[in-house]
């Protein structure tokens, strides 16, 4: 009988890196190694230092298996940028703690324009030079943007006297490499995670039964809707969208708005479930973005986490709305320009980032006028006015996806053009027929998300109330309605490639 026998080779094979097998969440593999770093740290739970050094060998562990060698880069960002903010904690002279911090802002900087912008300026410079572009083949580490950000803010929030640097490396390194938000967000601040290592570790009922229900949404999100409906129709769309007519390219655009917001808040609730039952509390980073009555409401709704960092150490560094209107509207654009060219090194990224700024600048001047004023102190020309604008929202936000998920300026303007003059409206019944499965799982997606608030509270509560029992099997439905819908191939989170 060999049940139970272990093949050493396959054993040995789970600590080597494998480029085109990253280690996801929604993996089997994963939950085979999370149940088993839980079994571990449970009872180092009650510790400090050795849950700290396990934890953070787990998650070099963990990034090691999604990039490579590279977690040594995340082993440096931590080394220098700790030592850093005690250089500058403990320096009283201006100049030389602005020295110290702009060293630091180099440094991370400097590694993320490598990896992300190398190929951008080389493309430039060769055009201009009229020589042939060859790219350099540069590997970008899995969400070298999150930790760069985030160990980014630490030493910023240092340097402005918001929060006193870390007294041991392994409490900077523990915040920095922490596993379950390492490789795609939330970017969390030093300044909500760190107070949360002094206390002792504690998961109560509730955090418990809150991080079940939301790692098993997160599954639900991810790998149910938005891995099929991407596999099975979207990713056909946007590969050739001149082969459909514009109504398929129109629900392409729809399917994608959905995908990418279960893709991606789906790994957020997950990240933020796992923490929950490690005993650490991260801010919501997704709040039915959907449902945003305007531009700016969207942008307190969705990733939330990079839109605050952008705001407080982008934004208000450039002086926010301190110098007059124009200067306000200037700093909105350079904040989201730099916020698309964040997202990757392209014209479409810029172009993307570029068109929510204009729409933020739109959105601030309509606010102040006196049409907006008066349609506010009108209750149903109010109500009505809610319902337009949350549509028109929506669909711009949709637009402006077009060039974040095109392949290029060229697919983007094909799509763009074959919804607005090839519509044809007759293959509706035809198309149905078609994609029903993949139109079904749309639908459902949507209706969930634009439910009240007060729809997920519940859902949350009785899952706290499920015994440990109810709990499992509800966590194994969902795994089983994974597998049943899985494809063929990997399915990486989409802000992997960010």
């Amino acid at each position: 009988m060999h049940i139970f026998s272990i093949d050493p080779q396959k054993l040995i094979d789970q600590f080597r890196y494998h480029a085109d097998e990253p280690l996801l969440f929604t993996s089997g593999l994963f939950l085979f190694l999370f149940i088993g770093f839980l079994l571990i740290y449970i009872p180092l739970s009650k510790t400090h230092r050795p849950k700290l050094i396990f934890t953070i060998l787990f998650s070099l562990y963990f990034y090691y298996k999604s990039s490579g060698l590279f977690f040594l880069l995340l082993i440096s960002t931590t080394c220098i940028d700790y030592a850093l903010a005690h250089l500058i904690y403990e320096n009283r002279t201006p100049w030389k703690r602005s020295v110290l911090l702009t060293f630091s802002l180099v440094s991370n900087l400097g590694l993320l324009g490598y990896f992300k912008y190398t190929n951008l300026i080389h493309e430039i410079f060769s055009h201009m030079a009229g020589l042939p572009y060859q790219p350099f083949d540069i590997f970008l580490p899995v969400g070298v943007s999150f930790f760069t950000f985030q160990s980014l803010s630490y030493t910023i929030d240092v340097y402005r006297k918001k929060i006193a640097p870390c007294q041991h490396i392994l409490d900077y390194a523990f915040f920095v490499s922490f596993f379950p938000q390492l490789v795609a967000g939330p970017i969390v601040r030093a300044s909500d995670f760190l107070p949360q290592l002094a206390r002792p570790t504690l998961v109560t009922h509730e955090m418990f039964g809150r991080g079940i229900f939301l790692i098993t949404i997160g599954l639900f999100k991810k790998a149910v809707i938005s891995n099929y409906i991407s596999a099975n129709f979207v990713d056909r769309i946007f590969d050739a969208p001149a082969f459909f007519t514009g109504l398929e390219n129109l629900f392409g655009v729809y399917g994608y708005a959905l995908q990418i917001y279960c893709d991606f808040s789906g790994y957020s609730d997950m990240a933020i479930g796992m923490a929950l039952l490690l005993g650490f509390h991260f801010n919501e980073n997704f709040r039915a973005p959907y449902q945003a009555k305007n531009i700016a409401d969207f942008w307190k709704r969705w990733h939330i986490s990079l839109s605050t960092w952008l705001r407080d150490y982008l934004y208000i560094s450039l002086g926010g709305n301190r110098n007059g209107k124009l200067r306000t509207y200037i700093n909105v654009m350079i904040t989201m320009l730099l916020g698309g060219l964040w997202h990757g090194a392209s014209l479409r990224f810029i172009l993307w980032g570029g068109l929510h700024g204009v729409s933020l600048v739109i959105h601030k001047i309509y606010s102040k006028s006196k049409i907006h004023l008066t349609l506010k102190q009108t209750p149903l020309i109010k109500t009505g006015s809610n319902v337009i604008s949350t549509l028109l929202t929506f669909h711009f936000v949709c637009f402006a996806w077009i060039f974040f998920r095109a392949h290029s300026m060229e697919v983007a303007r094909q799509m763009i053009i074959q919804i607005l003059f090839h519509f044809s409206p007759q293959v509706l019944v035809e198309f149905i027929r078609g994609y029903w499965t993949e139109l079904v799982l749309i639908l459902l997606g949507y209706v969930l998300h634009f439910l009240p608030r007060s729809f997920d509270r519940a859902a949350e509560q009785w899952t706290i109330r499920l015994p440990l029992v109810g709990k499992a099997l509800l966590l194994l439905a969902v795994i089983f309605i994974s597998i049943q819908t899985k494809s063929a191939d990997i399915q990486p989170f989409i802000y992997f490639q960010f």
